[in-house]
């Protein structure tokens, strides 16, 4: 770092008089046709291979601040719900999430929100990420009423390569971590076959102290995994492009409980979680000159087991009350005794949830070549993804906090959730005049929902009663549409207006007591109205672009309570509207230096109680939309500047600003999150050649306890967190061959 503070003003010197440096174009296939950035008439922000590098970017995490309106709500490992302008709730995900062509399932769990458990995603050997703000129903397949994330691998090419990176960081308060990457290229058959092999290892090392277990950093993390791609190419007219990756994590949750101080955890029982991650998908691009064919194929498999402490609820049953409902008659002392020592021997408990999620997917498109007329897309999608889950308890060891094995099960609830959904989709683009373009999307859907549940081990104590095997079916069709009107006004200067709506897929509720006329729910759908424009100034050295946006959401999916209190489920209720505004810009005033910033303002509020004639939710009109900040920003700044005939410096410092939001809608345990900020930096020299590169980094330098769960309950601790992780200093090495 003193080396690099000492030829830095060199340097700059050397380059005060260098006129600003045209921004690169990024070509982006958001459109389904690979366009450039600035004449794509949408809210899309792209993450180049090079920006992902210069964060030190290895999951979705560490990018979201590069895009205005993208929350991550991060509940712990694999329990990542991802919002887009607000459009945030319980149920299916408001988001689409894709590897390339597939799209990546959720799993559903035994409430049904999918939305809550995207899995990590890794970002090593990317190409770029592309994350389309509004509803993308007459292109994308699924999950995209709030927009979509796109993760664009590197393909297989005929070049002999490969790379490996090693890295190593220690974090204020917790255990050290470590990871190591390896790309490797190989043609296999000249102009004809090629492979790429990539995978990755990272552990992360803890910094919860668990109090009543007395372990230290006990929530540390160990991801790894690998992909084989193969790209065969018989013409030049088609790709075949196949790909096979896996993936494990095995964690101890991250939830802290602030009732006891600063990561410091209160359970009772170790908190693990595994997850097991395949992805299989077949492409083929076929080029007929006047159209190109896409088809893509996939199946995943995701199995998962997360546990969470159960001991705190059962002790609440240690009253003379509770006694007295389970005799029917107030308890002399001798039963009194008798039922608290029943009830002290189940604890220590876990809440075991235990599942398996198999997704299939298929699409087929046909895109016009490019025309001075009109170009469209026709497609068809279909998706066939069932998921598994049980809810048990079992009894842990008081003094390890480890599950007794074999479990030792006293309460079991399994849940079978089936969903079948197709659909017909296409966009049309008129080229009207040189400077105006107009556009329309339609996309007909038909989805059926289907759950099946049992409860084959019953728990009397907490009214769990044993219930047979029963079905639910949810099932709807209708149609999606989308106008776009974009003008070039010379140039520099594109606007553009839209007007576009979106859904989810409603489902059915396997809620032990509920009546079976509330078990159904519906799909809730989204009008988003936009105006942006897209412009360059200062011969291309300045890029700015704005976005402002209202959406209008009706039949929201809620998660709320019967009306006599009694029972939890999600269902139909109220209405909201964002308002927003967006701001990207990037300015390169001289060669080396990169500016960048954005900005967001939304206003997401209620617009109709959470209440209806089955349910009464939590949030009234004008309640804020939970965990959705007001404001949020981001500052970066990186420079390259050379040090030697063969040697370059790279210093890069991001800060980003997360406004204050409330955790729930209303009510007594709803609880405002103070806003934060967070600094990182990152410096390193890379030779001339790229052969190889090392980079010293810092992040929340600040050391921020910023939070980014927080949810009160009745029962102690009363209140559990999540949060970025405390200041982090590492370094990384990489080397290309």
């Amino acid at each position: 770092m003193l080396m690099t503070s000492l030829l830095l003003p060199q340097a700059a010197q050397a380059q005060e008089t260098s006129k600003p440096t045209t921004l690169d174009s990024v070509k982006v296939t958001a459109a389904k046709r690979t366009t450039l950035i600035e004449k794509t008439p949408m809210a899309i922000s792209a993450i180049t291979a090079e920006q992902l590098d210069e964060m030190g970017a290895v999951d979705i995490k560490d990018y979201a601040a590069q895009v205005p309106g993208l929350k991550i709500q991060y509940s712990g490992p694999g329990a990542n719900r991802i919002s887009l302008r607000g459009v945030n709730s319980a149920g299916e995900a408001t988001v689409g999430v894709y590897y390339d062509e597939t799209p990546v399932a959720g799993s559903v769990g035994v409430s049904s929100d999918a939305g809550g458990r995207s899995p990590d995603l890794e970002l090593f050997d990317v190409d770029r990420v592309e994350v389309l703000r509004g509803p993308q129903g007459t292109l994308y397949g699924a999950s995209s009423m709030g927009g979509a994330i796109r993760i664009l691998y590197q393909k297989p090419t005929q070049e002999l390569e490969g790379r490996v990176e090693a890295g190593y960081e220690a974090t204020r308060g917790g255990d050290p971590g470590n990871s190591q990457n390896l790309m490797l290229n190989l043609p296999l058959l000249k102009d004809v076959l090629a492979a790429r092999l990539t995978a990755y290892n990272r552990e992360t090392g803890g910094y919860v102290d668990n109090t009543v277990l007395v372990i230290d950093d006990i929530n540390s993390a160990h991801a790894k995994g690998a992909r084989l791609q193969l790209r065969y190419t018989p013409t030049e007219e088609v790709t075949v492009d196949f790909s096979h990756s896996k993936g494990s994590t095995d964690a101890y949750s991250a939830t802290w409980h602030p009732s006891q101080g600063t990561y410091k955890q209160l359970a009772q029982v170790k908190l693990p979680y595994d997850d097991d991650n395949q992805i299989d998908a077949l492409t083929l691009n076929w080029d007929f000159g006047w159209a190109a064919l896409t088809a893509n194929a996939s199946y995943q498999r995701r199995a998962s087991t997360y546990v969470s402490d159960d001991s705190y609820y059962i002790q609440t049953y240690l009253t003379p009350s509770a006694c007295a409902n389970d005799l029917g008659a107030t308890c002399n002392a001798g039963q009194l005794q008798q039922w608290y020592d029943q009830v002290n021997g189940l604890v220590p408990a876990a809440l075991i949830h235990d599942g398996i999620t198999r997704d299939r997917t298929a699409e087929v498109r046909l895109t016009s070549a490019d025309s001075d007329f009109i170009d469209w897309t026709v497609g068809v999608f279909s998706q066939n993804r069932d998921n598994y889950v049980a809810s048990e308890d079992a009894p842990a060891d008081p003094v390890s906090g480890v599950i007794i094995t074999p479990w030792e099960l006293f309460y079991r609830r399994q849940i079978w959730d089936k969903l079948k959904q197709k659909a017909v989709f296409g966009e049309a683009t008129w080229h009207a005049t040189d400077k105006l373009n107009l556009t329309a999307g339609l996309r007909f859907y038909d989805y059926d929902k289907t759950v099946t549940g049992i409860t084959d081990i019953p728990w009397d104590m907490i009214g769990a009663t044993a219930k047979p095997l029963s079905s639910v079916d949810a099932s709807e069709k209708g149609w999606l549409r989308k106008f776009t009107a974009d003008y070039s006004v010379n140039e520099r200067v594109m606007l553009y207006v839209t007007a576009a709506d979106g859904f989810r897929p409603g489902g059915a509720n396997q809620v032990i007591g509920l009546d079976e006329a509330l078990t159904a729910y519906t799909a809730d759908k989204l009008w988003n109205y936009e105006i942006g424009a897209k412009t360059s100034w200062l011969d291309r050295s300045l890029l700015l672009n704005a976005a402002l946006y209202q959406i209008d959401w009706d039949d929201m999916q809620v998660s709320g309570r019967t009306l006599n209190g009694a029972f939890s489920f999600l269902s139909n209720a109220g209405a909201a509207r964002m308002r927003g505004a967006e701001l990207e810009a990037i300015w390169r005033p001289m060669a080396g230096l990169d500016l960048s910033a954005n900005f967001n303002y939304i206003d997401a509020k209620l617009t109709e109680d959470q209440v209806s004639n089955v349910i009464n939710g939590a949030g009234r009109a004008g309640d804020r939309v939970p965990n959705i900040p007001r404001t949020s920003g981001m500052l970066a700044a990186a420079y390259r500047f050379p040090i030697s005939a063969g040697l370059d410096a790279m210093l890069r410092v991001d800060g980003s600003y997360v406004g204050g939001s409330y955790s729930l809608f209303t009510g007594t345990y709803n609880i405002w999150k103070e806003s934060y900020t967070t600094v990182g930096l990152r410096a390193g020299v890379e030779s001339t050649d790229d052969r190889w590169a090392a980079y010293l980094y810092v992040q929340n330098l600040t050391n921020e306890v910023a939070l980014n769960q927080y949810t009160l309950s009745s029962t102690p601790p009363f209140g559990t967190a999540t949060s970025l992780r405390p200041r982090t200093i590492g370094m990384n090495v990489s080397f290309n061959f």
